[in-house]
């Protein structure tokens, strides 16, 4: 009796882990979200809404504030990293080399709003955002059109629709294998600003809002998008932003 309730139990023991194996997520992401001057007030909107579409998609996320998860040993469990409205100088030059070493691994990073306000000091971190942030009109509408529909995500976007948004301006390109997947069409709103000594006065006829490449051996995705709490809950966005994880996480999605 004792012989056949042993092997009950193993027999229950191994279901349950070819079980849980079954259901393991398909990828792994670290989200970072440590700031080190602008504080945006979207940030615990853009935590649930990442955390929703993990579950929606079957991805497990890690959310952190701490830079000291830059450590080689520690990135290794994830296939992506995410900077969420990360802003000002927040690696020091360990976790700085820890997060290159990641990306030339064959890894992907995901940023979002705030991540091209990041660094402003590591040249290497520009290059993987691709541009970095100059300044910004007032919050307002404009037409926003999708440029390259290839890329994951994009498809509950309309190929030209109004948008409300924070309308980043950009310094130049700062590598050179930048490909555009939406773009912001300034004879729609005013990208005029001024703060202090620094001017805005926009992009011109093509001012691209998001984009992604492939970097040294990993993939980098951004998007200017995200400035507005609410805008962490329109499907659109949030699908947007999937698209960009599953890629930088896997290399897949894109359409042929």
């Amino acid at each position: 009796m004792l012989k056949i309730f042993t092997r009950i139990r193993m027999l229950v023991l191994v279901t349950c882990l070819l079980s849980t194996s079954s259901f393991a997520e398909q990828f792994k992401v670290l989200l970072f979200t440590k700031s080190a001057a602008w504080h945006h007030k979207s940030v615990n909107e853009g935590v649930d809404a990442i955390k929703l579409i993990a579950q929606n998609h079957h991805f497990e996320v890690v959310w952190h504030e701490d830079a000291n998860q830059f450590k080689p040993e520690n990135l290794k469990q994830y296939q992506a990293v995410i900077f969420l409205q990360t802003t000002g100088d927040i690696l020091n030059d360990q976790q700085q080399a820890a997060l290159k070493g990641f990306i030339q691994a064959g890894n992907g990073f995901v940023g979002i709003h705030s991540a091209s306000d990041t660094e402003y000091g590591w040249p290497w971190f520009g290059k993987l955002v691709g541009r970095r942030f100059h300044i910004h009109p007032q919050i307002q509408t404009a037409r926003m059109s999708v440029i390259n529909n290839s890329f994951p995500g994009l498809e509950y976007f309309p190929e030209s629709g109004l948008w409300t948004e924070e309308w980043y301006e950009f310094g130049e390109e700062l590598s050179p294998n930048l490909q555009y997947i939406l773009s912001v069409d300034e004879s729609t709103y005013d990208p005029k600003v001024q703060w202090g000594d620094k001017i805005g006065k926009g992009l011109g006829d093509f001012h691209p809002v998001a984009w992604y490449q492939n970097i040294e051996g990993g993939r980098s995705f951004y998007t200017a998008l995200g400035h507005m709490p609410a805008t962490y809950s329109n499907k659109a966005f949030q699908e947007h932003i999937f698209g960009g994880i599953y890629w930088a996480a896997t290399g897949k999605g894109m359409k042929k």
